[in-house]
């Protein structure tokens, strides 16, 4: 049986395929343009596999979805990706079955297939990227929910006030993603009476990249910004540690390049926050799949569809 990869980001895009039993091969990468533009590119790279009439397509996506119905629908990353049917058009082109999923499912699945969560029965994913997803893995199998929307974690308040995240402010995704990290660096650097390298940057340009940049040559203020974000995070493990139990928590993208000036403090917090038998048999580790995610998100979803 053929598995193909269909992942479709914001600005870029990928086509994935197995790559033997624990690795994926990115056949092309590509800048997400127009959406009859992308589905054209995605159309011609997948043709050129010449794709067997038993493959399973498997697409990752950010949502909202249909994923029941095969359907994008109008992702805030991908304008104009209104009601595309993505997997009828698949599987009308090419044959064989499509399956449509969220990137952040997708991305756990993958994970925990061939990435850091392998060999796992109970694990969590965050994506903490520029925004907070969360996929999550129990007693072996992916669970999605009633309407698909499980691990929605980014939604939760922690805070009456704070940050705005998933259009809430004090939200998980507020205190603790990309766009997040970056209200409150810009909230510090307006009240700091030191001197800071962030203090030179417009604000405008003030990110969580910016913030780790500085942090990387000792800079008080940012180090402080990543000790509140890890605080924030922490808090929020300890809650899932607690709720869940799960015996890993994988975390991709900022955690994976900032894991050093945010682990002490969420240690800390979980130490004193969490039930203790529970937090000792977590693992709290960063993603080990790196650039390729993507790829290896959509085929891992095409993978789990399968039955692999």
């Amino acid at each position: 049986m053929n598995l193909i990869g269909v992942d479709i980001g914001g600005t870029k895009c990928a086509l994935g395929v197995p790559a033997g039993p624990d690795r994926v091969r990115e056949v092309v990468r590509f800048a997400t343009s127009d959406v009859q533009g992308t589905l054209a590119r995605f159309y011609t790279e997948i043709a050129k596999l010449a794709p067997a009439p038993d493959t399973v397509f498997g697409v990752s996506c950010g949502g909202p979805l249909d994923a029941a119905r095969g359907l994008i629908l109008s992702p805030p990353n991908l304008p104009g990706w209104d009601r595309i049917g993505i997997c009828d058009e698949l599987t009308r082109r090419f044959g064989g079955r499509a399956f449509l999923m969220n990137d952040a499912n997708a991305c756990a699945l993958a994970e925990w297939q061939i990435g850091a969560g392998r060999g796992c029965q109970s694990m969590m994913f965050l994506t903490m990227g520029t925004g907070m997803g969360c996929g999550l893995i129990f007693d072996g199998r992916l669970y999605e929910g009633v309407s698909g929307n499980a691990g929605e974690v980014g939604h939760v308040r922690m805070a009456a006030d704070g940050p705005v995240g998933y259009g809430k402010a004090g939200s998980f995704e507020g205190f603790c993603s990309g766009g997040g990290i970056a209200q409150i660096a810009k909230r510090r650097v307006a009240g700091y009476g030191g001197a800071s390298a962030l203090k030179a940057i417009p604000v405008d340009k003030l990110t969580a990249r910016e913030v780790g940049v500085a942090a990387e040559s000792g800079d008080a203020l940012a180090l402080d910004i990543w000790r509140e974000v890890g605080e924030r995070l922490g808090e929020a493990l300890a809650l899932f540690i607690d709720i869940l139990n799960p015996e890993r928590i994988v975390i991709g993208s900022i955690y994976q390049r900032c894991e050093k000036f945010l682990a002490p403090a969420l240690r800390t917090v979980i130490a004193r926050e969490a039930l203790p038998d529970s937090a000792r048999d977590c693992a709290i580790v960063p993603a080990q799949l790196g650039d390729e995610l993507g790829s290896c998100a959509a085929v891992a979803v095409a993978r789990y569809r399968a039955g692999g």
